[in-house]
């Protein structure tokens, strides 16, 4: 059992389960109620699998390079094709896409270009980032009354600002190591 549930093969279900996440999110052309929140569930569930192979890694003590590298890539996935999809629908602006995705992108390719001096594992910041990001991106995903837009937006706004700061601190320590 433990080769089936280890935490690698849950962050490439991860992977592989955004398809559906995207599906149910155009289904009847993104404007049906149920959809949405079937949509946000899905995603929900994979967020919740990050925690999951994540706690394993750690509790069973198969924490790898390719876990640290893989993980935050299965997220960045995830993010960007509910941002992407939204945005399709034009329920989710472009520009905050576009600035989430280029310092997602943007830290991916850095991580790779130095990569030869170890994998640097995210940090609690990056975790917070991500947390923020997801939530905020989920109530753009939910069917919300005009009067709560207030709340989901200024949760956007403070995921953009840890996007934007994080990705300067994760540089800045890539660059110290």
């Amino acid at each position: 059992m433990k080769k089936y549930f280890s935490p690698n093969a849950i962050t490439m279900a991860r992977i592989l389960l955004i398809p559906f996440g995207v599906y149910a999110i155009f289904k009847n052309g993104g404007d049906d109620s149920t959809w949405q929140v079937i949509a946000w569930t899905i995603y929900f569930f994979l967020g919740l699998s990050d925690l999951l192979d994540g706690y394993l890694a750690r509790a069973t003590n198969q924490v790898s390079e390719l876990g640290k590298f893989l993980d935050p890539v299965a997220d960045k996935a995830l993010i960007g094709s509910a941002m992407i999809s939204l945005s399709i629908l034009g329920r989710f602006p472009w520009w905050i896409t576009a600035v989430i995705l280029a310092r997602e992108i943007g830290i991916t390719i850095f991580r790779l270009a130095v990569i030869k001096r170890g994998v640097i594992p995210a940090n609690r910041g990056g975790k917070i980032k991500s947390t923020f990001q997801s939530f905020g991106v989920g109530f753009y995903m939910l069917p919300m009354p005009t009067e709560l837009f207030w709340f989901r937006d200024g949760f956007m706004a403070i995921a953009i600002i840890l996007t934007v700061v994080t990705g300067f601190n994760y540089v800045r320590l890539a660059l110290k190591k």
